[in-house]
């Protein structure tokens, strides 16, 4: 059984969803300790017991140590199992935290599947869902995961209540790839969002993004979205915004959430400014993208070569994580601004 040390690194939440996601697809037993041993509140949170019993389910494992505020925990997966899953966070926390520890068995399920989960979507310190739709899908469908998500309802903190479907196809394997030059800046995408909010905010951060990247004297288009008075199905107020840049090999993502007090123009200002630095790295992948992927190419076959616009601690972490349960080579090198990152798939 591998042992994995929660304190190490970042010591949060990404530990134990790497951990368990790759346990999962490669079916080698794990055991995780201290978990989030650097946060205030340590140990298991809703979020991430949800994550446990969602593997768990999907993998047919037994499991030791699954409730709120454990330190430690023994996963031993059997055997995935495709089918339709409805998982609920409970709280606002993220969904899209919940996806990507469920991401790594996702190509290897026996058949198709739905995944619906329910919590927050657009929340603080995790990736929003419309992220995940314009930035992670289409990069990871580069590897061969082939999946959809649906955003049903939107959830913020501290409500939640929100909902996505993850719709599946497993394709079986994942190849390598390489995302080095990333090639000219095309377009700027986005969407900016208000859910129980004049229309305004959603109109307000828009704008401001886009007057802040106006210089870049290429097509900029964020649709809005907002909702009639007592006709909004969600459960709280919340807005935000994510941009991301598309180019000729690649696409790059940011994105800031709307909190009370917070100027609508700042949010837009906010997401604009993370873009521009994005953009200004040269990289292919964005800083976010850089970890997120770490797990599918860890999982490919060959190696996969990326640039990224700066080594993050959670990209560090993940990678040392990939490695001691996949056993897969990784390195990094300076590339101008960036940073190239290699990877030699377990499967290479």
């Amino acid at each position: 059984m591998i042992v994995v040390d929660g304190s190490f690194g970042e010591g949060g939440g990404q530990i134990l969803r790497t951990a368990i996601g790759l346990s999962a697809a490669l079916g080698k037993s794990v055991k995780i300790i201290n978990i989030r041993a650097r946060r205030s509140n340590p140990g298991l949170q809703h979020q991430h017991l949800t994550a446990v019993k969602a593997l768990a389910q999907i993998s047919g494992a037994r499991v030791e140590g699954a409730y709120i505020g454990s330190t430690q925990l023994v996963f031993e997966p059997r055997g995935l199992r495709g089918g339709e899953y409805v998982f609920d966070v409970g709280t606002a926390g993220s969904v899209t935290l919940v996806l990507q520890a469920l991401t790594p068995v996702l190509p290897f399920l026996d058949r198709e599947s739905v995944i619906e989960i329910r919590g927050g979507t657009d929340v603080p310190w995790s990736p929003p869902i419309d992220y995940i739709k314009y930035v992670f899908i289409p990069i990871a469908k580069r590897l061969g995961l082939d999946m959809e998500v649906e955003l049903i309802r939107r959830g913020h903190y501290p409500r939640g209540g929100g909902i996505i479907k993850v719709y599946v196809r497993p394709s079986k394997k994942l190849s390598a790839v390489e995302l080095i030059e990333r090639g000219s800046i095309k377009r700027v995408g986005g969407r900016s969002h208000c859910v129980k909010l004049p229309k305004h905010v959603a109109e307000r951060q828009a704008k401001a993004a886009r007057d802040s990247l106006s210089h870049l004297s290429i097509p900029i288009d964020i649709e809005l979205e907002f909702y009639e008075p007592g006709r909004d199905p969600h459960l709280g107020p919340g807005s935000g915004i994510v941009l991301y840049a598309e180019a000729d090999k690649s696409v790059l993502g940011a994105d800031a959430i709307g909190e009370k007090g917070k100027p609508a123009e700042a949010v837009g200002r906010e997401a604009a400014a993370k873009l521009l630095e994005e953009i200004e790295s040269g990289a292919a992948l964005d800083s976010h993208m850089g970890d997120m992927i770490v797990s599918l190419a860890c999982l490919a076959n060959g190696v996969t070569r990326y640039t990224t616009s700066k080594l993050t601690l959670h990209t560090e972490t993940v990678l040392k994580i990939a490695k001691d349960i996949a056993g897969c080579d990784y390195m990094v090198l300076d590339y101008g601004k960036a940073k190239l990152v290699e990877v030699r798939g377990a499967r290479a």
